[in-house]
C-alpha cells in the first residue's frame, strides 16, 4: 500500500509540474519515494499551488474578450469585442472611443442648420468641420479617456482586457493624452470664436463648461455617475445639447428657447446613457455605484431606458405639432416607430448583447428637431 501511495504522489507531482510550470525542472520520482522528501515536497507543492491559483485568476480575466476572437474593427471603434492590440497609436485611438463621436458631430450639424445662417460655401463648411473635430475627436475623446482612467478599477472587474486595466498603456501615456485632447479642443474652440468674429467667446466657454462637466462626471469627489439619474442626464446633455449649442452659436445666435428645448430633449439622452450601464453591473455593485440597473435591477432599468427615450421624443413631436410644424412632428414620429420595433426586437431581449447596435441606431434620431426656431 505504501508503494502505491508513493507512486500516486509521484504521478501527481509530475502532472502538476508539466501543466503549470514548464519553466521549472521536474522533480525526480525517486526523491518522492522516501518519507523525508515526501513531507518536504508536499510543503513545496502547497506553495506552488497557491502561486498557480493566483496566476489562474489573473489569466481568467480576459476570457470575456479573448484576444484570438476579438475584432480589429471593434478595437479601432473602442467597443467591446475588440482584439488585443500592442500598437500604441491604435490603443490611444481605442481610448477615445470613435464610436461615440457621431452623435456629437451630428449635433453640430443640427445646430448649424438651426441657426439659419449656414451656407454651402467653403468657409462655412470648413468652420463646421473644425467644430466637429473639436466636439468629436478632441473633447469627446478627452471625456472618454478621462472616464476610462477613473473607471480603471471598475473595468478591472467588468472588462479587464481594456487598455488601462490590462496595462497595455502606461499611466503617463494616458494622462498626457487627456491633457493633449483637452487643450486641443479648447484651442480649437477659441480659434472658432476668432474666426466667427464673436465679441464674447461663447464657443470657448461652451467647450470649457462641457469639459468641466465631463470631469465632475467621472472624477471624485463629485463623480456624478455615482448617481444613475444625475450622471446619465449630465451625459445625455453633453451628447445632445452642447454640440448643438456650439454649432448654432458658431453660425448664429443661441436663443433661450433652443437651450430649453435641447435640455428637455436630453432626457432622451439620459435613456441612451443607461444603455452603457448594463455591461458594468458587476463592477458598479462591487464599488458601490448606484447606476440605474444596480438600483432598480436590469429588468426595470431597461424599461426606464426605452421609456425615457420614447416618451421624450413623443413629447417633442407634440411640441412641434403645437408650434404649427406638423411635417416635422410627423417625421419625428416616423423615426420613433421603427425605433420601438428595434427596441422590442433586440434591446429589451438582451440589453447587454445589443447595446452597441442600439446606440448606433439612436444617433440619427435627434436631428429631426433641426430648425424648430
Amino acid at each position: 500500500m505504501s508503494s502505491v501511495l508513493n507512486t500516486v504522489s509521484s504521478l501527481r507531482l509530475s502532472r502538476v509540474y508539466n501543466s503549470n510550470n514548464n519553466n521549472h525542472l521536474r522533480l525526480p520520482i525517486h526523491s518522492v519515494l522516501t518519507p523525508p522528501s515526501v513531507s518536504f515536497t508536499r510543503r513545496r507543492l502547497t506553495i506552488r499551488a497557491a502561486d498557480t491559483d493566483t496566476n489562474e485568476v489573473k489569466s481568467k480575466a480576459p476570457d470575456k474578450a479573448p484576444a484570438g476572437g476579438g475584432s480589429s474593427f471593434n478595437q479601432l471603434l473602442g467597443i467591446k469585442g475588440a482584439a488585443q492590440e500592442t500598437d500604441k497609436w491604435k490603443i490611444r485611438l481605442q481610448l477615445t472611443k470613435p464610436v461615440t463621436w457621431p452623435p456629437l458631430v451630428w449635433g453640430v450639424v443640427c445646430g448649424a442648420a438651426a441657426s439659419g445662417n449656414f451656407h454651402w460655401n467653403l468657409e462655412d463648411v470648413a468652420k463646421s468641420i473644425l467644430c466637429m473635430i473639436m466636439s468629436g475627436p478632441c473633447l469627446t475623446g478627452y471625456t472618454q479617456t478621462l472616464n476610462d482612467w477613473y473607471d480603471r478599477e471598475i473595468d478591472a472587474i467588468n472588462e479587464p482586457y481594456r487598455p488601462i486595466p490590462s496595462g497595455a498603456i502606461s499611466e503617463n501615456e494616458v494622462i498626457s493624452q487627456i491633457w493633449l485632447l483637452l487643450l486641443g479642443g479648447l484651442g480649437i474652440a477659441g480659434l472658432l470664436d476668432v474666426w466667427a468674429g464673436h465679441d464674447f467667446p461663447i464657443v470657448f466657454y461652451l467647450a470649457l463648461g462641457g469639459s468641466l462637466l465631463s470631469y465632475i462626471y467621472s472624477a471624485p469627489p463629485l463623480k456624478l455617475k455615482q448617481n444613475g439619474w444625475i450622471g446619465n442626464f449630465a451625459l445625455g446633455a453633453s451628447y445632445i445639447s452642447l454640440p448643438w449649442w456650439a454649432g448654432q452659436a458658431l453660425f448664429g445666435t443661441l436663443t433661450p428657447d433652443i437651450v430649453v428645448l435641447t435640455l428637455l430633449y436630453s432626457i432622451a439622452g439620459l435613456g441612451i446613457a443607461i444603455v452603457n450601464d448594463f455591461k458594468s453591473i458587476e463592477g458598479d455593485k462591487a464599488l458601490g455605484l448606484q447606476s440605474l440597473p444596480v438600483a432598480f435591477g436590469a429588468e426595470t432599468a431597461k424599461w426606464i431606458c426605452v421609456g425615457a427615450i420614447d416618451i421624450t421624443q413623443l413629447s417633442i413631436a407634440g411640441y412641434l405639432l403645437g408650434a404649427g410644424k406638423p411635417y416635422y412632428a410627423l417625421a419625428l414620429v416616423g423615426l420613433i416607430v421603427p425605433q420601438v420595433v428595434f427596441q422590442f426586437q433586440y434591446f429589451l431581449k438582451d440589453p447587454v448583447k445589443y447595446d452597441v447596435k442600439y446606440q448606433v441606431n439612436f444617433t440619427q434620431l435627434h436631428c429631426s428637431l433641426t430648425r424648430t426656431d
